[in-house]
């Protein structure tokens, strides 16, 4: 007969609830840990390690007399009920992994002699925003009709990103802890956050979000940087968490994509969202936010229309469902950049291929595969 473990309970029961299952819920996929957390039964060694997995818990967490106190590295700020550490344990370990990676390719350009990145913390709340705004543009070597140039808002947001890049800002798409569809991060939890560093400063940005509120939280993410402020957020309905750092971000977004002067002129032409979204090259939930900003539109207004066109993508994305080129997602969710990095040090021998695994996510055969694509 196999031995036991005698496992406590109380981190049972902590490990179910991090996970973010209701107990029925998971005694229904996993029917002996009822069992562990009344004490009738103890588990063997394969059981609790198949338990681990199920909960997405560190298996050591498991020995502890009593569970560990989680901080996140950065502070989380939900639009209603300000700054927690209460998040989805899917985002937490999204958040702790790009913290990892943001250390390593972080010492690997130190030693590699590059220069530290000389927008960080430039500025502070209590900067002019227009200054601020003007900064961001030049560094991105953008005008303040940059977006005028594209024929839609898409390539607007695409051009965006690469601009983004050539600042020496990873970013990254995502909506699941790297590539496992069955670990979802809903928009609804966090929209996007923000990691802060001289030499390597990380922006994710939810995927499964509609692309009108990616550029929206991209522009807000930035702000963050240039203030050099940390952050994650779920901005519900658009809208920030009220306090200094968050409401200056927001109102940088704003001025950025759609600049307060030239909108109140051609508000007086029309008030119609859609052509104002094809002259701005933005959405219209973003010219929706800005009407709202200026005292154009009431707040039950764009929370109507908001609501409705959240509506229309959610039924945009039932329509179109899944699919599509696994490599041209991993573009989007590991950064090209960061992962040449990884394997120009592979190649220098300076990292071993099973660190380089653990860093980008891959294993063996599609991180040879991922090579290729990547033309490396």
């Amino acid at each position: 007969m196999p031995s036991t473990l005698n496992i406590k309970p109380d981190l049972i029961n902590w490990a179910i609830s991090r996970a973010g299952y209701e107990h029925r819920e998971f005694f229904e996929q996993f029917p002996r840990a009822k069992g562990w957390l009344e004490e009738e039964k103890r588990p063997t060694l394969p059981q609790l390690r198949d338990f681990a997995k199920k909960a997405h818990v560190p298996f050591g967490y498991l020995f502890l007399q009593e569970p560990p106190k989680e901080e996140l590295p950065i502070p989380f700020f939900r639009t209603v009920g300000g700054e927690t550490d209460q998040v989805g344990v899917n985002l937490r370990d999204t958040i702790l992994n790009t913290q990892q990676r943001q250390d390593w390719v972080r010492d690997y350009l130190i030693e590699q002699g590059e220069e530290k990145l000389g927008f960080i913390g430039k500025f502070n709340p209590r900067n002019p925003l227009n200054l601020v705004v003007q900064d961001i543009r030049n560094e991105l070597s953008l005008q303040s009709n940059w977006a005028s140039q594209f024929s839609n808002w898409q390539k607007a947001l695409d051009h965006l990103a690469e601009k983004v890049e050539e600042a020496g800002i990873f970013i990254i798409f995502n909506s699941v802890v790297d590539n496992n569809t069955h670990r979802p991060i809903t928009v609804e939890e966090c929209r996007g956050f923000v990691m802060c560093d001289e030499y390597a400063p990380f922006l994710f940005v939810n995927a499964a979000d509609s692309k009108s509120a990616q550029m929206f939280t991209i522009v807000h993410e930035l702000a963050h940087l240039w203030i050099g402020e940390s952050a994650g957020f779920d901005f519900r309905l658009l809208q920030p968490f009220e306090n200094e750092v968050e409401t200056f971000c927001d109102a940088v977004a704003a001025e950025f994509l759609v600049p307060e002067e030239d909108f109140n002129t051609q508000w007086t032409r029309t008030q119609d969202f859609e052509a104002l979204a094809k002259i701005f090259k933005v959405s219209q939930i973003v010219i929706g936010r800005r009407a709202l900003d200026t005292g154009k539109i009431t707040r039950d207004t764009f929370f109507e229309f908001y609501n409705e066109h959240i509506a229309k993508f959610e039924q945009f994305k039932a329509d179109r469902g899944s699919g599509g080129n696994f490599y041209a997602t991993l573009r989007k969710r590991l950064n090209p950049r960061f992962f040449a990095t990884v394997h120009q040090a592979v190649k220098e021998n300076k990292l071993l291929y099973k660190h380089a695994y653990e860093l980008t996510g891959l294993k063996g055969g599609t991180y040879q595969s991922a090579v290729k694509e990547y033309n490396l």
